[in-house]
């Protein structure tokens, strides 16, 4: 895998790039990306035990993470969310493999952990490509399903509520 200075290369470079072009849920993703990113390296233990056992502090971050992409994914008017949500899924579940093994080999449980993250990147960039190429061809781009609550005033509602 790639040392951690290089992901986080990358991903400046992606981040500026969703920042200066994409719409609000490309903006959000790298958000998310951004703060459960941080929040691993943080999480991670030392050196000597590094990856030698379930990281706790990382599970907890990439659940959160999860979750968090859940709700952009159902929110959300794209379908790059779906993609990134079930990366984040993959990568969080690759927890339940060491938990369930505790013999798996920690550059083989580290490289489950942090390969997503790459490709969550590159999901966000051509995801943010795509809201160019929509904004470019009709003019407008919808970031927000109708049922999310966040693109505009709600019809009234009935006697049920």
């Amino acid at each position: 895998m790639l040392p951690v200075p290089v992901y986080y290369a990358l991903f400046v470079a992606c981040a500026l790039y969703v920042l200066l072009r994409g719409g609000a849920p490309e903006k959000v993703g790298t958000f998310i990306l951004a703060v459960g990113s941080v929040l691993s390296v943080a999480a991670v233990s030392g050196p000597t035990g590094r990856f030698g056992a379930v990281e706790v502090g990382v599970l907890l971050v990439d659940v959160f993470t999860l979750l968090a992409f859940l709700v952009l994914a159902l929110r959300a008017e794209r379908y790059w969310p779906l993609c990134v949500t079930a990366l984040q899924a993959i990568g969080t579940a690759g927890h339940a493999a060491k938990l369930l093994d505790p013999g798996v080999i920690r550059s083989a449980y580290a490289i489950v952990l942090s390969l997503w993250g790459y490709l969550m990147l590159l999901l966000i960039v051509l995801g943010t490509w795509n809201h160019q190429r929509r904004l470019a061809r009709f003019g407008v781009d919808k970031s927000w399903s109708s049922f999310s609550g966040r693109s505009g005033p709600r019809p009234p509602s009935g006697p049920i509520g």
